[in-house]
């Protein structure tokens, strides 16, 4: 209801002529719509990016996970560690 048709609907009346209701304007365009399009072209940025970083890895994204080292060896470290007692001057 917010458009009049072309010529064919519409009477030499004026553009609302013989239709009942309201005319109403079109909204316009506003600043919340350009940052609309720069949050878009910002998600497009991003996305292109982390392609290309995966290209870098072939699109691989397995972990490699290193083995934690033995418990044994983790013990005799802490037995060869210098112990600090506190109030005692270590020079």
């Amino acid at each position: 209801m917010s458009r009049a048709r072309s010529a064919r609907g519409a009477s030499a009346g004026g553009p609302a002529a013989g239709r009942p209701g309201v005319f109403v304007q079109a909204p316009q365009p506003d600043i919340y719509v350009a940052l609309l399009g720069v949050a878009l072209g910002a998600m497009i940025l991003g996305c292109i990016l982390l392609l290309m970083i995966l290209m870098r890895y072939d699109f691989k994204t397995k972990v490699s996970a290193l083995t934690p080292p033995a418990r044994t060896v983790l013990v005799a470290a802490a037995e060869t560690a210098p112990t600090i007692v506190p109030g005692v001057c270590h020079a």
